[in-house]
Protein backbone atom coordinates (compact mmCIF):
# COMPACT_ATOMS: atom_id res chain seq x y z
CA UNK A 1 0.00 0.00 0.00
CA UNK A 2 1.67 3.28 -1.21
CA UNK A 3 0.94 6.30 1.67
CA UNK A 4 -2.39 8.71 1.26
CA UNK A 5 -1.64 11.95 -0.54
CA UNK A 6 2.07 11.95 -1.71
CA UNK A 7 3.60 14.50 -2.83
CA UNK A 8 4.15 13.79 -6.32
CA UNK A 9 2.21 11.22 -8.68
CA UNK A 10 3.70 10.10 -11.90
CA UNK A 11 1.70 8.28 -14.95
CA UNK A 12 4.45 6.34 -16.49
CA UNK A 13 4.37 2.98 -18.65
CA UNK A 14 0.53 2.50 -18.20
CA UNK A 15 0.37 2.70 -14.37
CA UNK A 16 0.59 5.64 -11.61
CA UNK A 17 3.09 5.71 -9.44
CA UNK A 18 3.34 7.89 -5.81
CA UNK A 19 7.12 9.48 -5.52
CA UNK A 20 9.73 11.01 -7.80
CA UNK A 21 10.06 7.24 -10.38
CA UNK A 22 12.83 6.73 -11.84
CA UNK A 23 12.21 6.68 -15.35
CA UNK A 24 15.72 6.83 -17.24
CA UNK A 25 19.00 5.00 -17.07
CA UNK A 26 22.24 5.53 -18.32
CA UNK A 27 21.60 4.95 -21.68
CA UNK A 28 18.41 6.66 -22.30
CA UNK A 29 19.36 9.39 -24.50
CA UNK A 30 17.26 11.88 -22.96
CA UNK A 31 19.25 11.84 -19.46
CA UNK A 32 22.56 11.20 -21.68
CA UNK A 33 22.34 13.65 -24.19
CA UNK A 34 19.10 16.04 -23.65
CA UNK A 35 16.56 14.87 -25.71
CA UNK A 36 13.90 16.35 -23.53
CA UNK A 37 10.55 18.39 -24.14
CA UNK A 38 8.26 19.37 -21.28
CA UNK A 39 5.94 21.63 -20.29
CA UNK A 40 4.19 23.15 -16.68
CA UNK A 41 0.70 23.87 -16.07
CA UNK A 42 -0.70 24.89 -12.89
CA UNK A 43 -3.73 24.05 -10.75
CA UNK A 44 -4.43 26.30 -7.80
CA UNK A 45 -7.28 27.06 -6.05
CA UNK A 46 -9.41 24.63 -7.81
CA UNK A 47 -8.42 26.09 -11.26
CA UNK A 48 -6.20 24.59 -14.16
CA UNK A 49 -5.95 27.92 -16.23
CA UNK A 50 -5.07 27.91 -20.16
CA UNK A 51 -4.43 23.73 -19.52
CA UNK A 52 -5.07 22.74 -22.95
CA UNK A 53 -2.74 25.53 -24.15
CA UNK A 54 0.22 24.03 -22.28
CA UNK A 55 -0.86 20.40 -23.17
CA UNK A 56 -0.86 21.73 -26.95
CA UNK A 57 2.33 23.19 -26.58
CA UNK A 58 4.11 20.38 -25.29
CA UNK A 59 3.12 18.40 -28.79
CA UNK A 60 4.43 21.07 -30.44
CA UNK A 61 7.99 21.61 -28.91
CA UNK A 62 8.11 17.40 -29.22
CA UNK A 63 7.38 17.58 -33.27
CA UNK A 64 9.51 20.88 -33.50
CA UNK A 65 13.07 19.06 -31.49
CA UNK A 66 11.63 15.54 -34.14
CA UNK A 67 10.48 13.47 -31.03
CA UNK A 68 7.08 12.23 -32.02
CA UNK A 69 4.24 12.83 -30.03
CA UNK A 70 2.70 9.98 -28.74
CA UNK A 71 -0.34 11.87 -27.15
CA UNK A 72 -3.32 14.04 -28.31
CA UNK A 73 -4.37 16.97 -26.12
CA UNK A 74 -7.53 15.10 -25.17
CA UNK A 75 -5.75 11.78 -24.20
CA UNK A 76 -3.33 14.20 -21.69
CA UNK A 77 -5.96 16.48 -20.66
CA UNK A 78 -7.70 12.90 -19.69
CA UNK A 79 -4.86 11.79 -17.45
CA UNK A 80 -4.57 15.12 -16.00
CA UNK A 81 -8.02 15.07 -14.44
CA UNK A 82 -6.68 10.98 -13.10
CA UNK A 83 -3.98 12.97 -11.48
CA UNK A 84 -5.56 15.63 -10.28
CA UNK A 85 -8.17 13.60 -7.91
CA UNK A 86 -5.45 11.94 -6.21
CA UNK A 87 -4.67 15.32 -4.22
CA UNK A 88 -6.89 17.39 -2.57
CA UNK A 89 -8.83 20.38 -3.50
CA UNK A 90 -7.62 23.30 -4.38
CA UNK A 91 -4.23 22.00 -3.85
CA UNK A 92 -1.47 24.13 -5.54
CA UNK A 93 0.41 22.17 -7.90
CA UNK A 94 2.71 21.80 -11.33
CA UNK A 95 1.42 19.58 -13.53
CA UNK A 96 4.22 18.50 -16.22
CA UNK A 97 3.45 16.66 -18.86
CA UNK A 98 7.15 15.13 -20.60
CA UNK A 99 8.91 13.46 -23.81
CA UNK A 100 12.21 12.09 -24.36
CA UNK A 101 14.17 9.85 -26.63
CA UNK A 102 15.26 6.48 -25.23
CA UNK A 103 17.73 5.50 -27.82
CA UNK A 104 19.88 7.01 -30.47
CA UNK A 105 21.47 5.71 -33.85
CA UNK A 106 25.07 4.78 -34.08
CA UNK A 107 27.33 7.35 -32.35
CA UNK A 108 24.54 8.19 -30.17
CA UNK A 109 24.26 11.66 -30.42
CA UNK A 110 21.33 11.71 -33.16
CA UNK A 111 18.57 10.21 -31.59
CA UNK A 112 15.67 7.61 -32.96
CA UNK A 113 12.54 9.45 -32.45
CA UNK A 114 10.77 5.92 -33.03
CA UNK A 115 11.97 5.63 -29.18
CA UNK A 116 10.25 8.29 -27.98
CA UNK A 117 8.97 7.87 -24.25
CA UNK A 118 6.97 10.01 -22.03
CA UNK A 119 5.45 10.65 -18.40
CA UNK A 120 3.36 12.98 -17.12
CA UNK A 121 4.37 14.45 -13.45
CA UNK A 122 2.07 16.64 -10.89
CA UNK A 123 3.63 17.80 -7.76
CA UNK A 124 2.99 20.02 -4.82
CA UNK A 125 4.31 23.57 -5.31
CA UNK A 126 2.94 26.47 -3.79
CA UNK A 127 2.13 29.48 -5.38
CA UNK A 128 4.77 31.96 -4.36
CA UNK A 129 3.68 35.04 -2.46
CA UNK A 130 4.14 38.21 -4.93
CA UNK A 131 6.87 39.56 -2.70
CA UNK A 132 8.93 40.97 -5.14
CA UNK A 133 12.38 40.03 -6.39
CA UNK A 134 15.55 42.22 -6.80
CA UNK A 135 17.05 41.72 -10.42
CA UNK A 136 19.87 42.59 -12.63
CA UNK A 137 21.49 42.40 -15.92
CA UNK A 138 22.93 39.21 -16.78
CA UNK A 139 26.31 38.40 -18.57
CA UNK A 140 25.34 35.10 -20.26
CA UNK A 141 22.70 35.57 -23.56
CA UNK A 142 19.83 33.66 -25.18
CA UNK A 143 20.91 31.08 -28.13
CA UNK A 144 18.77 31.78 -31.19
CA UNK A 145 17.43 29.00 -33.63
CA UNK A 146 20.66 28.61 -35.20
CA UNK A 147 22.80 27.54 -32.38
CA UNK A 148 19.57 26.17 -30.15
CA UNK A 149 16.09 24.58 -30.29
CA UNK A 150 14.49 27.98 -28.96
CA UNK A 151 11.04 26.69 -30.57
CA UNK A 152 10.68 23.81 -28.20
CA UNK A 153 10.61 24.13 -24.31
CA UNK A 154 13.60 21.78 -24.15
CA UNK A 155 15.54 20.70 -21.18
CA UNK A 156 18.49 21.54 -22.88
CA UNK A 157 17.81 25.13 -23.25
CA UNK A 158 17.65 25.24 -18.90
CA UNK A 159 21.03 25.02 -17.75
CA UNK A 160 21.11 28.73 -19.47
CA UNK A 161 19.19 29.89 -17.51
CA UNK A 162 20.22 28.38 -14.18
CA UNK A 163 24.04 29.77 -14.97
CA UNK A 164 22.79 33.11 -15.38
CA UNK A 165 20.43 32.85 -11.83
CA UNK A 166 23.41 30.80 -10.05
CA UNK A 167 25.86 34.16 -11.46
CA UNK A 168 23.20 36.80 -10.46
CA UNK A 169 22.77 35.38 -6.75
CA UNK A 170 26.37 35.19 -6.23
CA UNK A 171 25.73 39.45 -6.20
CA UNK A 172 22.78 39.49 -4.45
CA UNK A 173 20.36 39.29 -6.53
CA UNK A 174 17.28 36.91 -6.75
CA UNK A 175 16.95 36.83 -10.67
CA UNK A 176 18.18 38.46 -14.06
CA UNK A 177 17.28 40.06 -17.30
CA UNK A 178 18.65 38.10 -20.30
CA UNK A 179 19.60 39.66 -23.78
CA UNK A 180 19.85 38.16 -27.08
CA UNK A 181 23.10 37.70 -29.21
CA UNK A 182 22.50 41.41 -30.19
CA UNK A 183 22.34 42.99 -27.03
CA UNK A 184 18.38 43.69 -26.64
CA UNK A 185 16.40 41.92 -23.74
CA UNK A 186 14.92 38.77 -24.51
CA UNK A 187 13.41 37.74 -20.67
CA UNK A 188 14.02 37.51 -17.02
CA UNK A 189 16.23 33.74 -16.60
CA UNK A 190 12.48 32.35 -15.70
CA UNK A 191 9.78 34.31 -16.95
CA UNK A 192 8.60 36.93 -19.61
CA UNK A 193 9.57 40.33 -18.96
CA UNK A 194 6.86 43.56 -18.86
CA UNK A 195 7.18 47.19 -17.67
CA UNK A 196 5.21 49.82 -17.39
CA UNK A 197 5.67 53.78 -18.17
CA UNK A 198 3.27 56.67 -18.16
CA UNK A 199 0.48 54.27 -18.22
CA UNK A 200 1.79 52.03 -21.40
CA UNK A 201 2.37 48.40 -21.00
CA UNK A 202 5.83 47.13 -22.49
CA UNK A 203 7.20 43.40 -23.39
CA UNK A 204 9.96 42.26 -25.27
CA UNK A 205 8.64 41.33 -29.10
CA UNK A 206 8.94 37.82 -30.02
CA UNK A 207 12.41 37.49 -31.82
CA UNK A 208 13.26 33.75 -32.18
CA UNK A 209 15.53 34.06 -28.57
CA UNK A 210 13.17 33.16 -26.12
CA UNK A 211 9.82 31.51 -25.49
CA UNK A 212 7.13 34.26 -25.76
CA UNK A 213 4.88 32.25 -22.81
CA UNK A 214 1.81 31.10 -22.65
CA UNK A 215 0.88 33.41 -19.46
CA UNK A 216 2.76 35.80 -21.17
CA UNK A 217 0.15 35.55 -24.12
CA UNK A 218 -2.75 35.46 -21.55
CA UNK A 219 -1.40 38.82 -19.47
CA UNK A 220 -1.41 40.65 -23.22
CA UNK A 221 -4.28 39.72 -24.21
CA UNK A 222 -6.28 40.60 -20.74
CA UNK A 223 -4.93 43.97 -20.59
CA UNK A 224 -5.44 44.63 -23.77
CA UNK A 225 -8.97 43.79 -23.20
CA UNK A 226 -9.38 45.99 -19.97
CA UNK A 227 -8.22 48.93 -21.97
CA UNK A 228 -4.29 49.26 -21.29
CA UNK A 229 -2.10 49.67 -24.10
CA UNK A 230 0.66 46.65 -24.42
CA UNK A 231 3.60 47.34 -26.98
CA UNK A 232 5.49 44.75 -28.06
CA UNK A 233 8.92 46.16 -29.41
CA UNK A 234 12.76 46.07 -28.96
CA UNK A 235 13.94 46.53 -25.93
CA UNK A 236 17.21 47.48 -23.85
CA UNK A 237 17.95 47.41 -20.51
CA UNK A 238 17.81 51.21 -20.18
CA UNK A 239 14.18 51.24 -20.88
CA UNK A 240 13.53 48.78 -17.89
CA UNK A 241 15.96 51.12 -15.77
CA UNK A 242 13.84 54.22 -16.61
CA UNK A 243 10.35 52.19 -15.78
CA UNK A 244 7.55 53.34 -13.06
CA UNK A 245 7.50 49.72 -12.81
CA UNK A 246 8.69 46.21 -13.60
CA UNK A 247 6.72 42.55 -13.35
CA UNK A 248 7.08 39.02 -14.99
CA UNK A 249 4.47 36.93 -16.16
CA UNK A 250 5.41 32.85 -15.94
CA UNK A 251 3.45 29.75 -15.52
CA UNK A 252 5.27 29.10 -12.26
CA UNK A 253 4.45 32.19 -10.26
CA UNK A 254 2.02 33.56 -12.91
CA UNK A 255 2.27 37.40 -12.43
CA UNK A 256 4.52 38.89 -10.34
CA UNK A 257 6.45 42.38 -9.00
CA UNK A 258 9.98 43.15 -9.58
CA UNK A 259 11.20 45.40 -7.14
CA UNK A 260 14.55 46.69 -7.90
CA UNK A 261 16.56 46.16 -11.17
CA UNK A 262 20.42 47.04 -9.94
CA UNK A 263 20.43 50.33 -7.75
CA UNK A 264 17.27 51.39 -9.02
CA UNK A 265 14.76 50.39 -6.38
CA UNK A 266 10.54 49.72 -7.82
CA UNK A 267 7.23 49.48 -5.57
CA UNK A 268 4.60 47.05 -6.81
CA UNK A 269 2.66 49.33 -8.70
CA UNK A 270 -0.32 49.78 -10.59
CA UNK A 271 -0.46 48.11 -13.82
CA UNK A 272 1.29 44.74 -12.38
CA UNK A 273 -1.66 44.59 -10.24
CA UNK A 274 -3.81 45.32 -12.34
CA UNK A 275 -2.30 42.16 -14.49
CA UNK A 276 -2.68 39.94 -11.48
CA UNK A 277 -6.22 40.72 -10.52
CA UNK A 278 -7.00 40.07 -14.25
CA UNK A 279 -5.20 37.05 -14.48
CA UNK A 280 -6.93 35.80 -11.30
CA UNK A 281 -10.43 36.60 -12.42
CA UNK A 282 -9.54 34.73 -15.59
CA UNK A 283 -8.59 31.87 -14.08
CA UNK A 284 -11.34 31.99 -11.95
CA UNK A 285 -14.22 32.18 -15.01
CA UNK A 286 -14.63 35.75 -13.89
CA UNK A 287 -13.82 36.42 -16.83
CA UNK A 288 -12.16 36.18 -20.76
Amino acid sequence: MTAPDPDTWTFFEGAWHPGNVRIMGPRTHGAWLASTVFDGARAFEGMTPDLDRHLARVNRSATALGLKPKLSVAEWDALVREGLARFPDGAELYIRPMYWAESGFAGGVRFDPESTNWCLCLYHAPMPLPSGVKATLSPFRRPSIEVAPVDAKAGCLYPNGARALTEALSRGFGNCLMRDGLGNIAEFANANAFFARDGVVYTPVPNGTFLAGITRARVIDLLRGDGVTVVEKTLAYADFLHADEVFTAGNFAKVAPVIGLDEIRFEPGPLFRRARQLYWDFAHHRLG
